[in-house]
């Protein structure tokens, strides 16, 4: 039962397989099956039989996660090659797409033992983005793809840019339930592109002001031609 939970959960995210049977080919799948193991191997302090089947898991999906990492339930890697740290943590309903990396700092720069990030709750990482140190990823967050986050995302925020940027949400967008790739195509504007509009507003706004003032001040130098005429008139 629990393995059919497990798919179905995937299924709700991904509207590509046709049938459970599908999803249980996934690399995905087969990755965090294998990371149960190693898991399971590495807490009993069995760390080569830990690190082999690491190596295997990753030979056998491209997808590297350190037997070390602790992962909560319906976690999902769509398509693959991802890498995990040692000190990650992962809470549950978490999704991943290709090429993300959840990295590791040195520790001197961050809590003591913990190297690598905290993804929370339901938040969806998109492809190519990378999560670098001890940082935390709050609940429902989503990090664009491409991005790349050094700081604490806050609870349902997007995080898209390089170095990573918070783009508002309204509340109507955060209780969606899901966002494919973590990368809202419409709702929701780059931060950057917003402040250049802005930009462009105040200086069209300004060249009209120049224009209104240019004009009065060549209206006033007409009427002050024409009054030394209309004097000696």
């Amino acid at each position: 039962m629990g393995l059919l939970s497990y798919l179905d959960s995937i299924k709700a995210r991904d509207p590509a397989p046709r049938s459970r049977l599908e999803i249980l080919i996934y690399p995905g799948v087969w990755a965090l099956g294998l990371h149960r193991v190693a898991h399971a191997l590495f807490g009993a302090r069995l760390y080569f039989l830990a690190r082999l089947v690491n190596h295997f898991s990753r030979f056998l999906t491209a997808i590297d996660i350190h037997p070390g990492a602790r992962i909560g339930k319906n976690f999902f890697i769509d398509h693959g090659f991802t890498v995990i740290g040692e000190t990650a943590e992962i809470g549950d309903n978490v999704t991943i797409y290709q090429c993300v990396t959840l990295g590791g700092t040195d520790p001197a720069n961050g809590i003591a033992g913990k190297r690598h990030p905290t993804i929370c709750d339901g938040a969806i990482l998109g492809s190519g983005c990378q999560v670098l140190g001890p940082i935390t990823v709050g609940e429902r967050a989503r990090v664009g793809a491409n991005a790349v986050v050094t700081k604490d995302v806050p609870a349902g925020a997007v995080m898209i840019g390089i170095p990573a940027r918070s783009t508002l949400v309204d509340a109507k967008e955060y209780q969606k339930s899901f966002t494919p790739y973590g990368t809202p195509c419409s709702e929701t504007y780059d931060p950057a592109t917003q402040k250049l509009e802005i930009l462009q507003c105040e200086v069209e706004n300004l060249r009209k002001r120049l224009a209104e003032l240019a004009a009065e001040h060549e209206a006033d130098r007409d009427a002050r031609s024409e009054s030394p005429s209309r004097t000696t008139a």
